[in-house]
């Protein structure tokens, strides 16, 4: 980003101000909420609350290593992956090959939605070197998988999603209230292929493409975590979409422990759920995540200011984390343990932009 677009956004909470700015209030709607009373949504940010740092002090963080895995083929420069993120045209006409730009520009991966412009192919084409993921909601039977699998194996993909907490799709009530469809959603069809889903589906997927990296989005449970390791999935995805789909579900830093002991090596663990600063990302990580995936986060800076709004989230999100590992006394994420972790009652009611107390000051003018 330019010097004069770092001196405009210095802070995260101010790249939210410039997209709340920029989009109207249907889309702005669709970014923030969630679903019927939006109370999944808050446990995901109540979850991360709910846990306080417990520093180390006198080691030797001079230098601090933020880098992680990416399924073993690379390092990258911080354990953060785009998540899925339907209608990122929505936020910036390039959709979701902007965000990839920004995404490889950075070095970390991006997981390309199915239900995004410019599509598999054509966000392919936007990002050929970097690390990228094809999610996919079902909308057809064996073939219809078979061959966005295919197609996203031939455009570079390094791995392949499904999203598997979908069956139904949502209320959601701030964009049902004013009678707002979004354009992918009013052409959509054949929803009841993934409502149809089961663990047969995912049974013949790892016969069929046994050297694909097969990734299911959206695990809640640690038992739904083991039958997924004993399918043969590579990664096990903690979502609750967000807060986008069951309401009243756990926020997902509260179902991560279960998931990492129900897996127990066997399969690697991502997760996303209210992930808004760099302490969050560190706290998910010592809980025992591989990687963590990003939603709301980079849609703000994609709708703020489009490529260098999404490179600028990232570029503050690891200047926070670099800053929380250090001040914990640990030089990289493999240097941190759960001892640095301590349960306590969350200081504030949890809310989409509780971590950016800034906004909530009117005399700032946010």
């Amino acid at each position: 980003m330019s010097a004069e677009g770092q001196e405009r956004f210095q802070t995260l909470h101010e790249l939210v101000k410039g997209a709340k700015i920029r989009l109207n209030a249907n889309i702005w709607d669709y970014l923030v909420g969630a679903t019927e009373t939006e109370t999944t949504m808050q446990r995901n940010r109540a979850s991360l609350d709910a846990w306080a740092f417990r520093p180390r002090v006198l080691r030797d963080v001079s230098t601090v290593d933020c880098t992680g895995d990416f399924l073993g083929k690379r390092r990258i420069r911080l354990p953060v992956a785009l998540a899925p993120v339907g209608s990122l045209d929505s936020f910036d006409p390039g959709g979701a090959a902007t965000a990839g730009r920004a995404a490889s520009a950075f070095g970390v991966p991006i997981i390309v939605s199915s239900v995004t412009e410019p599509g598999l192919e054509g966000s392919a084409l936007a990002n050929p070197d970097g690390p990228k993921i094809f999610q996919l909601y079902v909308r057809g039977g064996p073939d219809f998988i078979d061959s966005h699998i295919k197609r996203a194996m031939d455009s570079g993909y390094d791995a392949f999603a499904i999203t598997v907490d979908t069956a139904h799709y949502s209320r959601r009530e701030r964009d049902i209230a004013k009678r707002f469809v979004k354009h992918w959603r009013a052409r959509s069809e054949g929803m009841n292929h993934q409502a149809a889903l089961s663990w047969a589906d995912i049974a013949r997927v790892r016969a069929a493409h046994p050297n694909v990296k097969l990734i299911l989005k959206g695990i809640g449970t640690g038992e739904d975590a083991g039958m997924a390791v004993e399918h043969g999935v590579d990664v096990v995805y903690v979502s609750n979409h967000g807060g986008r789909q069951l309401d009243h579900g756990r926020g997902s830093l509260a179902v991560l422990p279960e998931v990492v002991e129900a897996v127990g090596g066997r399969a690697r663990v991502w997760m996303d759920g209210g992930i808004s600063r760099g302490t969050d990302l560190v706290k998910a990580i010592i809980l025992g995540a591989e990687m963590v995936g990003i939603g709301r986060l980079y849609c703000y800076g994609l709708a703020a200011a489009g490529q260098d709004g999404v490179r600028r989230v990232l570029e503050l999100l690891e200047d926070e984390v670099q800053t929380c590992l250090g001040l914990l006394g640990a030089s990289s994420f493999a240097a941190t343990d759960r001892s640095m972790l301590h349960p306590v009652a969350p200081v504030t009611l949890p809310h989409v932009h509780s971590a950016f107390p800034l906004l909530a000051e009117p005399q700032r003018g946010y």
